[in-house]
């Protein structure tokens, strides 16, 4: 019987700490919008991590590296229209 409480005691300190933290009303929003879609999406379960992935907040470590790969596309393409141009440039060399 003791086993037994302490069980519901460490079950109900999880609750309160979920609770606390947001993890159920995040949880009980996204289980509503599921219920609530007009067309239920063929995987519950890839509806509820798009859901999820879009309500945590960004970690700025992710955005500072967002922001990294976009300059560093920016830097390539720069790159290959210089390289573009050093070609054209040589093919007009070797012609003369």
């Amino acid at each position: 019987m003791a086993h037994y409480k302490a069980a519901d005691s460490k079950r109900e300190q999880f609750r309160r700490y979920l609770e606390k933290s947001g993890v159920l009303d995040t949880l009980t929003k996204v289980l509503v919008a599921l219920y609530e879609e007009p067309e239920k999406p063929n995987s519950a379960l890839d509806f509820l991590k798009h859901h999820l992935g879009a309500s945590a907040p960004e970690n700025p470590e992710i955005e500072a590296l967002r922001l990294e790969v976009a300059e560093m596309k920016e830097k390539y393409e720069a790159v290959l229209e210089e390289n573009k141009n050093l070609k054209t440039k040589v093919k007009v060399c070797l012609v003369f």
